[in-house]
């Protein structure tokens, strides 16, 4: 609104005390508080949970497959490590194929519960070989990011929940079956899922899931920090756990690293490893073993989990 002539004298005087007033609350008001800066994620934790899993497999006939003495090892273990950094944990079980199934589900005390932030992975192997990489991987580096979170004594605004799903490799059941005994206040509530199924192939690739745009854009800023440029992942859509949170209308993301499909000359020029093999060529065999990683892909992609868990929970 202009002011009259006669009144700017007047109205001059009581700006210039309202300017002081207003600059000393400025400079009294405390500063807004910054998001958290997600930590590194330690290569080294996350390939001893890969070698506990081998140890698993080594134990129980060569794998870790649903139904198995080694699936639900698998599951025991990553508990007890789970309860002793204090996340309340549940086993939910379910029927398939005869055999009974396990989800193992690890919350994290605190956060806004009707915002919630997941993270989570497949924990069966084939039956043909232990599944270091499938998905042992993406088991071991979500586990050392909720290690983690419990070591930073991390307070999200958002609550945070990690999970390892049961019979991926049969056909998402036991995602399937979480997703499905949810009631839809509560499915609601989940903000977004993010999956982690082969991170660490030994021809790596980077792919990220192009699903969510705020999930999407999340991994790709992690990894336009390291000047490493992505592509989406065509080859493992629809094939893994996000699937049954998509269709249930939840907003999900993750990341891939390559499986049967073979590597391009232009994927390697700009990635490395090598052109015109598969990106995992012991994809579901029995070389699926502790030597089946990539290490440079694991730290990478462990970090760029805590990136997207610290980012989209602050």
């Amino acid at each position: 609104m202009k002011l009259s002539v006669p009144g700017r004298t007047a109205a001059a005087a009581a700006i210039a005390v309202a300017g002081l007033l207003t600059t000393t609350a400025i400079s009294t008001a405390a500063p807004a508080p910054k998001a958290a800066a997600a930590p590194d994620i330690s290569v080294a934790a996350v390939k001893a949970h890969l070698a506990d899993l081998q140890s698993v497999a080594d134990a129980n006939g060569g794998n870790r497959a649903h139904g198995s003495a080694g699936y639900k090892a698998s599951v025991d273990q990553l508990k007890g490590k789970l309860d002793a950094a204090g996340f309340n944990t549940s086993v939910q079980e379910f029927t398939a194929g005869g055999e009974t199934g396990y989800n193992l589900i690890a919350d994290w005390p605190g956060g806004d519960e009707g915002q919630v932030v997941m993270a989570g992975a497949h924990l069966d192997s084939v039956s043909e070989g232990p599944g270091i990489n499938d998905n042992g991987s993406g088991s071991a580096a979500v586990l050392e990011t909720a290690l983690t979170v419990a070591r930073e004594k991390y307070k999200p605004t958002k609550h945070l929940r990690f999970a390892w799903w049961g019979a991926e490799e049969i056909g998402v059941v036991g995602s399937s079956h979480y997703v499905d005994s949810l009631p839809g206040a509560d499915r609601s509530k989940i903000s977004g899922y993010l999956n982690f199924d082969m991170i660490s192939s030994p021809n790596a690739g980077y792919f990220v899931y192009d699903d969510d745009p705020a999930i999407e854009k999340t991994f790709k800023d992690y990894y336009a920090g390291l000047d490493l440029t992505t592509e989406p992942d065509d080859e493992g859509d629809g094939r893994s756990d996000h699937a049954p949170f998509q269709q249930a209308g939840v907003p999900v993301g993750g990341l891939f690293t390559g499986a049967e499909t073979t590597k391009s000359a232009e994927q390697a020029q700009k990635w490395g490893g090598t052109a015109g093999e598969p990106f995992d060529k012991c994809y579901h065999s029995s070389c699926d073993g502790g030597s089946n990683i990539d290490e440079k892909a694991l730290d990478r992609n462990s970090d760029a989990i805590a990136y997207a868990v610290w980012g989209l929970s602050s």
